[in-house]
């Protein structure tokens, strides 16, 4: 399809690839996980069948210790295999009968899919009545330095620029793709995570072993300058010596 954004191929291949290394930037996955599911607390009600869609790992069991029975999927096998209970599912195309958890977890898994509105709208059809979604995102404004330095750069070196970090999601869109796919009580707002790094190439490895290396469909394949990263990367706002990266993180609640 032509207004495809994403290539889910690549998409799949990135996070089966980094099934094997995420678990060296699980920290930061998981402190994503426990602000999302802090939203828990603010309800009375008690769930007991959940869908992690996507958690890599972490997500599980975070719910596993509220006593919550847990189904762990995810487009990649290897990265749905770090839970016990793995199923190997495109969020674009959902295997899961209507009304199957009260509870579906989408910890920063949204972000690469080309039908958003059309994924929520079968997330909330596998919710019971009463169901609640919960998930979170990167924001606009998400890894904006690393964008605006390997855009400026590349176009110094080469005249022109090629997608290399994808588009992300105004807060105030978030909210409303929910009311869009049906759900009730939609709500949306944004925690900002701020990552030092003293080594700025670490940044690049720590997307890559989490499966976030570029998926666009129309990145460049072809080798990239050998000076662009170094140099982008040197251009980066440094904080005592070292880069710092935001990650601006939607977090949106949204009742079956």
């Amino acid at each position: 399809m032509d207004h495809e954004v994403f290539d889910r191929v690549a998409v799949r291949r990135h996070r089966e690839r980094a099934a094997r290394t995420v678990n060296t930037v699980a920290d930061v996955l998981r402190d994503a996980a426990e602000r999302l599911l802090d939203r828990l607390d603010d309800t009375t009600t008690h769930f007991t069948q959940a869908l992690d869609l996507g958690g890599r790992g972490v997500v599980a069991p975070l719910l596993a210790a509220r006593g919550i029975h847990v189904v762990s999927a995810d487009s990649a096998p290897a990265m749905a295999a770090l839970h016990t209970s793995p199923v190997a599912a495109d969020a674009e195309f959902l295997p899961f009968g209507p009304r199957s958890f009260d509870l579906i977890v989408a910890s920063l898994s949204l972000h690469w899919i080309n039908d958003l509105p059309g994924a929520l709208i079968q997330l909330r059809h596998a919710l019971r009545p009463g169901g609640l979604l919960l998930a979170s995102m990167p924001a606009l404004g998400t890894l904006g330095e690393l964008r605006r330095a390997l855009t400026e750069t590349e176009a110094a070196l080469t005249g022109g620029a090629s997608p290399r970090v994808s588009p992300f999601a105004d807060l105030r869109d978030c909210a409303a793709l929910l009311q869009r796919a049906g759900f009730s009580l939609p709500v949306a707002d944004v925690e900002e995570l701020h990552l030092l790094y003293a080594d700025p190439f670490a940044l690049l490895r720590d997307l890559r072993a989490a499966g976030e290396t570029n998926a666009l469909r129309e990145r460049n394949r072809r080798i990239p300058p050998r000076e662009l990263f170094p140099a982008a990367l040197a251009a980066l706002p440094q904080q005592d010596g070292r880069i710092s990266m935001t990650l601006r993180l939607a977090f949106m609640t949204g009742w079956a």
